[in-house]
């Protein structure tokens, strides 16, 4: 049975005709991504299709331990094979899920694999997708290429080194601009009792010992010329909560060297630290013309047992609840008010901040560019259907979807890139919806143009990286 036609979530004639003619074969520009470079310098290869398709995937392994599948199985000691039937055991009860869509797209796109996925097909599906993954073409920069990604943004911390980048850069066999992303969280979180031995390694790595709050500001800013001068666009940061809480310089000297010094500090004089470094981290960005992202609302590690178990990125995180409208707009507007607010892309995991999120970043658009503040897609949680359509309806409805920078995977899978047709088909049906309800003229060619800005184009245009 043929279950990912060709018009799959495509209900209406205009939004097939906006699909088929329109977004199908525009380039994928994946801006935030959670994929090694490492493994894309290394053209990686697969042992096998658990490795590729299940290795590191928590939502898969949200799902399966939902359905009562033994650990090991999951993240034990299990054989490949062992995991891949565990999988498939689970792909047919995760209807409603995300993760029925995504697999089949995955399979189908990949593997050219047209049936559904059912346990009694498992030994099928192991074979013919093995002998997919040790194909010739079948490698990390094999995939990138095949999908037709033209842009790839990875997630860096700032005491990392950027060889494998430089490799990349000089490897005439990769197409795709594959490049940095300054995610300075470590630095941040002054709580984390890991702060001080984080410092030393960072400072390592600037080669300048850190002593005080000035001596960090300024590996800070050596650290964003590094990621500069190879490549970086855009930054990103990840935040339970936004915190902003008004502290002079001194203040936040004294804090600093207090924790620095073994003191420990309040979580109030932490929104101080953190307020203050990323106002100045913020005109940095401003100053190097990037994008800074903004990922808020997320709750990590809840289940102590597990996180001790496994560690964390591990499945064990879920939606935060907090204040956001008054963090955020004066956190903008600090920046605002000495010209120094940069692009900036602002994503939550609480859905409930949606309407908040649009409404605010109308406050500060700017004629400087098209569409400078973004309300980013629907992220994690919301990287879904329903997800996806709030958001977008959301955003046209307070802002202008169409100066939208769309879609990205946030993954660790090469096997993603179905999540950005996933996204195109879900646009393409409201768009064609709205046509054929009346609400939109039938004018192709116009909202055509408008679908392909928003798979691609306005990306491409966003974080004005040269692509051949």
């Amino acid at each position: 049975m043929n279950f990912i036609t060709e018009d799959f979530l495509l209900n209406t004639e205009s939004a097939k005709i906006l699909y088929h003619q329109y977004a199908k074969d525009m380039p994928i520009y994946d801006f935030h991504c959670h994929l090694s470079p490492k493994e894309i310098a290394e053209n990686h290869r697969f042992k096998s299709i658990t490795d590729i398709w299940l290795s590191g995937d928590h939502y898969k392994w949200r799902a399966m331990r939902a359905l009562g599948i033994e650990e090991r199985f999951i993240t034990g000691d299990a054989e490949d094979k062992e995991k891949f039937r565990a999988w498939i055991q689970t792909v047919p009860y995760t209807m409603g899920n995300p993760l029925y869509h995504w697999s089949h797209l995955e399979v189908k796109r990949y593997f050219g694999y047209d049936k559904v996925i059912k346990e009694e097909n498992w030994e099928e599906m192991w074979e013919q997708f093995n002998e997919r993954v040790h194909s010739d073409s079948f490698s990390a920069q094999g995939i990138i290429k095949d999908s037709n990604v033209k842009a790839i943004f990875t997630t860096d911390d700032p005491a990392e080194t950027l060889n494998y980048h430089e490799a990349i850069e000089k490897n005439e066999n990769i197409e795709a601009k594959v490049l940095p992303t300054f995610r300075p969280d470590k630095g941040l979180n002054l709580l984390n009792p890991n702060f001080v031995d984080y410092m030393e390694e960072l400072g390592k790595s600037a080669d300048q010992e850190i002593t005080s709050y000035e001596e960090f500001l300024n590996v800070l800013k050596k650290k964003v010329e590094y990621f500069h001068e190879h490549g970086c666009r855009a930054s990103d940061h990840g935040f339970d909560y936004l915190p902003y809480s008004e502290a002079t310089f001194d203040e936040v000297k004294e804090i600093f060297a207090q924790v620095l010094n073994g003191g420990i500090v309040s979580k109030a004089e932490e929104d101080k630290y953190r307020t203050f470094t990323m106002k100045f981290l913020g005109e940095l960005y401003a100053k190097h013309g990037w994008a800074m992202q903004l990922h808020i609302g997320v709750v990590r590690n809840n289940n102590t047992k597990m996180f001790e178990l496994l560690g964390p990125d591990a499945g064990f995180d879920s939606m935060n609840d907090f204040e956001l409208a008054r963090p955020l707009n004066k956190f903008l507007d600090s920046l605002e008010r000495s010209n120094a607010l940069p692009k900036t892309i602002i994503y939550t995991l609480n859905p409930t901040q949606n309407e908040l999120i649009a409404s605010t970043i109308g406050n500060f658009q700017s004629s400087e560019m098209k569409g400078k503040i973004q309300f980013g897609s629907g992220w994690w949680f919301n990287d879904q259907k329903e997800g996806m359509l709030r958001q977008m309806k959301e955003l046209a409805n307070a802002g202008l979807l169409s100066q939208f920078v769309g879609m990205l995977t946030d993954s660790r899978s090469f096997l993603s890139y179905t999540r950005h047709d996933y996204f195109r088909r879900i646009l393409c049906q409201l768009l064609g919806t709205w046509i054929e309800e009346g609400e939109l003229p039938k004018d192709y060619a116009f909202i055509g143009k408008m679908v392909q800005d928003i798979s691609y184009n306005n990306a491409k245009a966003y974080f004005g990286v040269e692509i051949d």
